[in-house]
């Protein structure tokens, strides 16, 4: 059965698409720490991201490269930062989230509520910034 990213990629549920190209996607995470935080995703579905090719974790590591810069320009932050947890998906997975604080990437912290709007708009910005 296809995972939830796989699903999301393939159009059969809705997301706010920041990036795409032909091996990787990246989307908001609908409970995200800060606005902003963003999920960098490969297409081919692989449970455990040291499990991938060494050639698609580094495609995937300089593809979210690009979309941090794009969030570090849209989003007040001091930094992007970078976690890999695996537990929550069996799709292995990158959080980029915008930090300004050690404990901004708590992941016992409640999540944000954002509103659709909320989310399209800080999607749009992002995006404009790629």
């Amino acid at each position: 059965m296809a995972t939830i990213f796989s699903r999301i990629i393939n159009g059969e549920i809705p997301c706010y698409k920041i990036a795409e190209d032909k091996d990787y996607f990246a989307l908001l995470d609908i409970g995200p720490l800060a606005k902003g935080h963003t999920l960098v995703v490969p297409k081919k579905e692989t449970d455990y991201i040291f499990d991938l090719e060494d050639d698609s974790l580094a495609g995937m590591m300089v593809f979210a490269k690009r979309v941090a810069r794009a969030i570090g320009k849209a989003v007040p932050c001091k930094k992007v930062g970078i976690a890999v947890l695996g537990l929550e998906v069996p799709h292995a997975h990158i959080h980029l989230i915008p930090i300004n604080d050690l404990g901004d990437i708590n992941f016992g912290k409640p999540k944000l509520k954002l509103t659709p709007e909320e989310f399209s708009e800080i999607a749009d910005k992002i995006t404009r910034c790629l």
